[in-house]
């Protein structure tokens, strides 16, 4: 396993340093794999790779060599869909993981995607909403750059939202469509708060950083629970998911169960190493397009920009 801690360093992730990077690690991290299952590359079956959404060099990295390793073995090609890949990630084969019947609602939620999907199928999604400009995980990172904390802003402020106050500062929620999302609007209200109080206290932010970091917080789960609970009140559809890189988020969690029970739906929730991109959601789209003998060709091209239903 190889992770990129260099992007902290900069605020964010850095495309070209991030593609160097997985030209570096990438034959050892599979070196390393196939080690630690105890086989040798004459085993594999098949090969699933993360053809995108994603940034470009780091997804010609993995292309690249998904293809010439495939190839060299002459064993098939399987193209994942990133955020596909979150979304089967509830059918990674453990016994304590609960796994959600078809059809489900998911809540997509990362640095880059905030949708609602519809899944009837392993391989049939369809977007009910989404986002119209920010994704949720730019909000939380931007309002921690705000707020002079680190990269990635997400965890940062949920650690400090729990000894906050959520009701100490409101925000504004964006006013768009009932399965729409909306942040752009929030990081400036956010903004333009902080530089307000900064004016009249210098030391507005150290002295109520845990209140600010639990008012952005409870704004922001807010938003997400309320366009769930309109996509069940639209589709009748109780069994919910959520994934991505948010879904780690201690109080998103945490409302989701709290939405169970109050109003009896069946919730699904990633185990925390399942949350972020990582390489057993990639293989386990691998393991149901393999049964289908869904393979891909060597023409098969690395796609920046891929939703989660093509």
């Amino acid at each position: 396993m190889a992770n990129q801690e260099i992007h902290s360093e900069y605020g964010g992730v850095v495309p070209e340093l991030a593609s160097r990077a997985h030209q570096q690690n990438i034959v050892p991290v599979v070196q390393q794999a196939l080690q630690r299952a105890n086989i040798v590359k004459k085993d594999l079956s098949a090969i699933a790779f993360t053809k995108g959404p994603g940034l470009m060099g780091s997804l010609l990295v993995g292309t690249s060599f998904a293809k010439s390793l495939a190839q060299g073995l002459s064993i098939p090609l399987i193209a994942v869909n990133h955020m596909q890949a979150h979304i089967l990630a509830h059918f990674i084969e453990e016994d304590t993981q609960q796994k959600p019947p078809f059809p489900f609602l998911c809540l997509t939620i990362s640095g880059g995607h905030t949708e609602i999907v519809k899944i009837t199928d392993y391989f049939s999604m369809e977007i009910l909403g989404s986002t119209l400009d920010d994704a949720v995980g730019e909000a939380y990172d931007k309002s921690a750059k705000i707020l002079g904390l680190g990269y990635p802003g997400g965890p940062l402020i949920d650690k400090h939202a729990k000894n906050g106050n959520p009701y100490a500062y409101k925000f504004t929620k964006p006013k768009v469509g009932d399965l729409d999302f909306s942040f752009s609007g929030l990081k400036t209200a956010i903004l333009y708060f902080i530089q307000r109080e900064v004016k009249l206290n210098p030391s507005f932010v150290k002295e109520n950083l845990d209140d600010i970091c639990a008012s952005i917080q409870e704004t922001i789960v807010n938003i997400l629970m309320d366009k769930i609970n309109n996509a069940v009140k639209k589709t009748g559809i109780t069994h919910v998911a959520i994934a991505g890189g948010v879904s780690a988020n201690s109080e998103i969690r945490k409302r989701l169960k709290a939405l169970e029970k109050t109003r009896g739906w069946t919730t699904y929730i990633p185990k925390f190493e399942y949350t972020t991109d990582n390489a057993a959601m990639i293989g386990i789209v691998g393991y149901y397009k393999y049964l289908s003998q869904s393979f891909d060709s060597n023409d098969t091209k690395a796609t920046a920009r891929l939703k989660v239903d093509e």
